[in-house]
């Protein structure tokens, strides 16, 4: 629904101040290359070089239709495209160049982009297309189509295909750079989140999917919780690992994912519109609160912290309240104090009850 990826996210630029921009992704063979790259110098001055140029040879037969191209041609079209405008990008001098749908004579940028070297992204699915692509020029990829271990869909066999390209043509490919797709709804139930999801993923599926793109192998389906677990269970082909349900369980599948494809970079969440305005959001924010920490490990020395006050409890609370009750017996008031609330604590249990009361920190120290 994005006419111009480049006016948009220079409208995000102007709201937001360290979120990097992608445009994801200019159809490198329904534009000339050579105004792609002034669209990008501009985006990535305009945003104070935050911009990643990511592009793609045309998913859509009828925008290829329309603009009379053949598919075809689109995917060596996009890689001829890329190459001139990593050389216009680059600064390299003024060059000429021949092509069965464009031409160039002195090219060269007048305006460089902010960035020293701005990021770059292709898109892959299932050719191998987009992964020969990133290996032969060394930029990120961006795997949109599944997350399958086996057959022509399987990631570890795309990225195999970068990096055979990468060798041919000198240039080395980072998993760093490889972001994978995947879609989601979270809630802090897994019932909740079926619940929120179940009926925009059916009209989601039936009507676009199905009836609109009418894409392979994609059925019209009545039940809409038979889909739901179709869905949930193996993977929505086309947008990624699909998981409705709980943080816990999107972190499983992001970290299953590294697991399968050997790592990636980044994981992409699918923006749709399975779920409500309000639920949609929420599954951003739980996202970010809590998915995003544990994958990337920015808690794990909390929880180690917390793991080693837990197996070492009894001697740390041991010395800390030895340390209390020293300061309270050395003062007869305190003590005294002291002896009457040990009887009301004898009293109100027999040491088999909870204490309910909240008390920060170590709390009362008990006699040993």
């Amino acid at each position: 629904m994005i006419a111009n990826p480049e006016m948009f996210l220079a409208a995000a630029a102007m709201r937001t101040h360290r979120i990097r921009l992608g445009t994801g992704v200019v159809s490198r063979p329904y534009h000339h290359p050579f105004n792609v790259a002034q669209r990008m110098v501009q985006l990535d001055h305009m945003s104070m070089g935050r911009a990643i140029f990511g592009t793609g040879p045309g998913a859509l037969p009828s925008d290829a239709r329309t603009l009379c191209i053949d598919p075809m041609t689109q995917r060596d079209r996009q890689d001829e495209a890329l190459g001139v405008i990593i050389r216009l990008l680059n600064g390299e001098e003024r060059f000429d160049y021949d092509s069965d749908w464009f031409t160039l004579r002195d090219a060269a940028l007048q305006i460089l982009p902010l960035q020293e070297s701005m990021p770059m992204a292709t898109a892959s699915s299932i050719s191998p297309s987009g992964m020969q692509i990133a290996g032969k020029y060394g930029i990120g990829v961006l795997s949109i189509a599944s997350n399958s271990s086996e057959g022509i869909q399987a990631l570890p066999t795309q990225w195999s295909f970068a990096e055979e390209a990468a060798a041919k043509h000198g240039k080395t490919v980072d998993r760093k750079n490889w972001r994978v797709l995947m879609a989601f709804h979270i809630a802090e139930t897994r019932e909740q989140a079926r619940e929120e999801a179940v009926n925009g993923l059916q009209k989601w599926h039936n009507e676009y999917n199905v009836q609109v793109l009418g894409r392979p192998g994609a059925l019209w389906v009545d039940d809409k919780w038979q889909l739901m677990d179709q869905v949930t269970g193996t993977g929505a082909e086309g947008a990624g690992a699909a998981v409705v349900g709980t943080p816990d369980d999107l972190i499983e599948a992001i970290l299953h994912l590294q697991e399968i494809t050997g790592g990636f970079g980044t994981m992409i969440g699918f923006a749709h519109d399975w779920a409500n305005r309000e639920a949609t959001f929420r599954s951003w924010e739980l996202v970010a609160r809590y998915v995003l920490p544990a994958v990337n490990g920015t808690i794990n020395a909390q929880i180690a912290s917390a793991k080693y006050v837990a197996e070492n409890k009894a001697e740390l609370m041991a010395g800390a309240s030895a340390a209390v009750m020293s300061k309270i017996m050395a003062n007869e008031k305190a003590a005294a104090a002291m002896a009457t609330t040990l009887q009301q604590m004898a009293a109100r249990n027999t040491g088999e009850e909870n204490d309910p009361v909240f008390r920060p920190g170590a709390g009362l120290p008990t006699q040993g």
